[in-house]
């Protein structure tokens, strides 16, 4: 039955209230606050489980990034003016790759992948990172990559962020568990003969990515419900870092910084990912607190509140749910009567 008038203005009337109320929240112009030109699709289907980005120095607006895992020996070129695919370098002169988490680019010019990954859990007693010069043309090409073979010196571990810090040219690995994460320092220099022992030096929380800032003054670490910058100095993160107000992104598997250390750029799994530009200075220094301690609850367990994007985006839904219930009310007590 078709509604008369009156219902129908009733109806529409609250479904503007709920509307307007929306639109006056901050989760709902979070689109707003990043910055369009910057963020961007990753189009190419073969582009699965984003899971590592590097911006590119001598491609400006290009990201490196590639699967996670049951790929091969890939690593793509993503042009963000378009969200294309500009390149796929394939590597050669490595084994199968197993479970490659991060890419990093060092100040030597060179791209490091992370094979670093362990879906079982910290049980595999080593394992690689590949290394190869940045391409200095865009094209689908192949190159010859070095491997690493890459031990801890307190045993195995199973982590997902990889970074090279953009001065000394030295690798970190960040360990991802829920109450022992830890950040692990590698040699001054990677040898492909025989093991890279990488030695713990800092606590971390629960983390999917990282990233050095270009200066190599700050480290951002993220994970799936938040991410934090910490200063770094002598080598270390300082105790306590800034919350950055990272974006929803459920399978948040990446962090890098653009080139000028202005923004950064967060990306996630998934066909056609997006990835969402958030300006570095968006740091919450209200919001530090130190990393977990090992045997401490993560960053994600000790807050009883998501954080950044997540939280706009449930109060977003929990609107949009109410427009639907309201139309629906209305529209049921009308048939009634």
């Amino acid at each position: 039955m078709r509604m008369p008038l009156p219902s129908a203005a009733a109806a529409a009337a609250a479904v503007a209230v709920a509307t307007a109320a929306l639109v006056a929240l901050p989760g709902a112009a979070f689109a707003a606050e990043v910055p369009a030109a910057s963020s961007f699709t990753i189009s190419d289907p073969r582009i699965r489980e984003s899971s590592g980005l590097a911006a590119s120095r001598i491609h400006p607006g290009v990201y490196w990034t590639h699967n996670d895992s049951d790929d091969g020996p890939y690593v793509y070129a993503v042009d963000s003016a378009t969200g294309r695919t500009v390149a796929r370098v394939t590597l050669t002169g490595i084994g199968k790759p197993r479970d490659v988490e991060a890419i990093s680019l060092g100040p030597d010019g060179q791209l490091y992948v992370g094979d670093i990954g362990d879906n079982r859990n910290g049980t595999w007693d080593h394992v690689w990172i590949y290394r190869f010069p940045e391409p200095k043309q865009l094209g689908d090409t192949t190159v010859k990559a070095a491997q690493f073979t890459v031990r801890y010196a307190d045993g195995a571990r199973n982590a997902e962020a990889l970074m090279v810090h953009p001065v000394t040219g030295r690798v970190y690995i960040a360990s991802k568990d829920e109450s022992k994460g830890g950040l692990y320092e590698g040699p001054a220099e990677l040898s492909a003969d025989g093991s890279n022992v990488f030695r713990r030096v800092a606590d971390v929380p629960w983390v999917t990515d990282g990233a050095f800032s270009p200066d190599g003054n700050r480290l951002t670490l993220r994970g799936y419900f938040a991410a934090r910058t910490y200063p770094w100095k002598d080598g270390r993160p300082e105790g306590e870092g800034e919350r950055v107000d990272a974006p929803w992104q459920g399978q948040a598997e990446s962090v890098t910084y653009t080139p000028d250390g202005s923004t950064l750029m967060f990306g996630a799994e998934g066909e056609g990912s997006r990835v969402i530009a958030v300006p570095a200075s968006q740091a919450s220094p209200g919001a530090s607190a130190a990393p977990p301690k090992p045997g401490s609850p993560s960053e994600a367990a000790q807050s009883p509140e998501p954080t950044g994007g997540f939280g706009k985006g449930a109060v977003v839904l929990a609107v949009g749910l109410a427009i639907v219930f309201t139309a629906k009310h209305l529209l049921r007590r009308r048939r009634r009567t």
